[in-house]
């Protein structure tokens, strides 16, 4: 047990050497951490040494005790505070009282009674240290739902919904210090694939490896984004400054995924803004970067210029069909690895590929749709995939082949001809959101009792990222992961509770709480009462 730390304040040496050699404080259970003579040379040594009880006597030069009393409030709101005073004065008591004084005692205090009052407040010290314990536990559990109001926020931030004062306090509210000279957004993924070959576990492994980078440097404030990765918001004084951090924290991200040889990934950086408001010009920049996951080599992390320069070429006579030999590939990779959610991003990435020299040609333009079309049902034809809808989108388009006349007409087919295929593919694979969320609710019946059984868990045995399954699982079920566990747990209990003759701390043991203080703390938040007052019910 963390013994509790005392600190003492007292301009008189005679006493202050009497309260301190009076009491065997190792002996007792306290830690002695200071002393000294004035409140003015103890604030200091306070906010760093951070006691558990102040010990302060009222009357003292320099800075007294009542004031001195103010200030370590603010700094340590937990702190206890002991007055001690040689003056029987009301308004002293009063106003200690007003500060949330502990305990107010009259000169000279023996040493029986300091140690009989220490003693009561180090039980209160002790109660709420394990109260914050326990809370802190249960908001690292309750992370997930954490997680989904920052991708709100971040949505809002790119939306302009919020003025800058909103911004500043709803990212206090997260922990982030949105004032600085210049903002930037770096977009990246770790780009999965949907057979199982067991790389699930090296998945989840890679995504804590991300986020505990981006949580150890100051600058940089991280958004799971479901299917589409993260968000990475970084600040800096200016833009010079955040040309070198973007540079470090993507070549930071790239070593750290070189641990993992069968995880690919890929990232967009944004360009630097000076204001709030604007970030979503960073963000459309970032995006666009972004979009090359979908037409060009895993295991970059680039801008758009950059993206831009890979593919510039001006020759149409050289590009021609070569380029749209090349683009098949892409449809034939996203068709293997694509999700719903990705399908618009790729159509439009994919039509961003297409030279404006090679569309001018209706040969061209009728070529390029039939590509796609042959692309697509032979991918079906493969799988064995019969879809009613997507024969009758294939034959609409054949109808409307020659009517085609613009790039957007055919992301528009694109688009909805890939959305028949993919769920088609799903279907057949037993990939559908359903099925996953239904091995997932499986799952946690199965093993809700195991201490072990966590998103992460779950999220590697169907083959997802935490932040993929997070946001799948909630929107289809209507409550996060964590939500449906802890749930699932607390209704296993009150049935024991109720039919079985086990202790409260065994009942914990059984759905999954290997420490009963935190059982009972999970339960009376949840269900309004004690485990010990619902068991109670059974006898009314």
């Amino acid at each position: 047990m963390e013994k509790v730390k005392i600190f003492l304040v007292e301009d008189e040496i005679v006493i202050r050497n009497g309260i301190k050699n009076s009491i065997e404080w190792e002996k007792e259970g306290y830690e002695f951490v200071g002393e000294v003579s004035d409140g003015e040379l103890a604030y200091p040594m306070i906010v760093k040494e951070r006691p558990d009880i102040l010990i302060t006597d009222i009357k003292m030069p320099f800075m007294d005790g009542l004031e001195l009393s103010r200030l370590v409030r603010k700094e340590l709101p937990e702190l206890k505070i002991l007055i001690l005073s040689g003056y029987d004065e009301f308004d002293y008591a009063k106003e200690a009282i007003s500060l949330g004084v502990t305990e107010y005692f009259l000169k000279p205090v023996s040493s029986a009674k300091l140690l009989e009052t220490l003693k009561g407040v180090s039980v209160i010290i002790e109660q709420e240290r394990e109260e914050r314990d326990l809370l802190k536990r249960y908001s690292e559990e309750m992370k997930e739902s954490t997680e989904h109001e920052k991708m709100r926020f971040f949505g809002q931030l790119i939306s302009e919904d919020l003025t800058m004062g909103e911004i500043l306090e709803t990212g206090k509210k997260f922990e982030m210090d949105l004032s600085a000279q210049a903002y930037e957004v770096i977009l990246f993924k770790i780009l999965t694939s949907l057979k199982n070959d067991g790389s699930g576990e090296h998945l989840a492994e890679a995504c804590d490896a991300v986020e505990e980078l981006a949580a150890r440097l100051p600058y940089v404030y991280g958004f799971q984004r479901g299917v589409d990765g993260w968000a990475f918001l970084m600040t800096a004084e200016d833009e010079a400054q955040m040309k070198e951090r973007a540079e470090r924290f993507a070549g930071k991200l790239k070593t750290i995924m070189e641990q993992w040889k069968n995880l690919e990934y890929f990232g967009g950086i944004g360009c630097a803004v000076l204001r709030l408001r604007e970030l979503r010009r960073s963000f459309r920049e970032a995006d666009k970067a972004f979009a090359g996951r979908f037409t060009h080599d895993p295991n970059q992390i680039i801008t758009t210029r950059e993206l831009q320069g890979v593919h510039d070429m001006d020759d149409f006579q050289v590009r021609g069909f070569g380029e749209i030999e090349r683009t098949r590939g892409q449809i034939e990779k996203f068709l293997n690895n694509g999700t719903e959610e990705e399908i618009e991003s790729f159509s439009r990435a994919y039509i961003d590929e297409i030279s404006v020299e090679n569309f001018r040609s209706s040969l061209m333009r009728q070529y390029i749709i039939m590509d796609v079309y042959i692309v697509i049902m032979s991918f079906c034809e493969k799988l064995e995939i019969s879809d009613a809808r997507l024969k009758e989108d294939v034959e609409e388009l054949k109808e409307a082949m020659q009517k085609i006349h613009s790039l957007e007409e055919i992301r528009k087919w694109m688009i909805r001809l890939l959305t028949r295929a993919i769920e088609a593919r799903d279907t057949a694979s037993g990939r559908r959101y359903s099925d996953i969320i239904e091995a997932a609710k499986i799952q946690i019946e199965n093993t809700y009792m195991a201490e072990n059984i966590s998103l992460n868990t779950v999220a590697a045995s169907v083959g997802m990222s935490p932040s993929y399954f997070s946001s799948v699982f909630s929107r289809e079920v209507g409550k996060t992961f964590v939500e449906y566990l802890t749930e699932t747990r607390m209704e296993k209990a009150k049935e024991l509770l109720m039919c079985s003759p086990l202790k409260t701390s065994e009942i914990g043991y059984e759905v999954g709480y290997k420490d009963p203080h935190y059982f009972s703390y999970i339960f009376k938040k949840t269900q309004g009462c004690s485990p010990k007052d619902y068991r109670a019910r059974r006898k009314e």
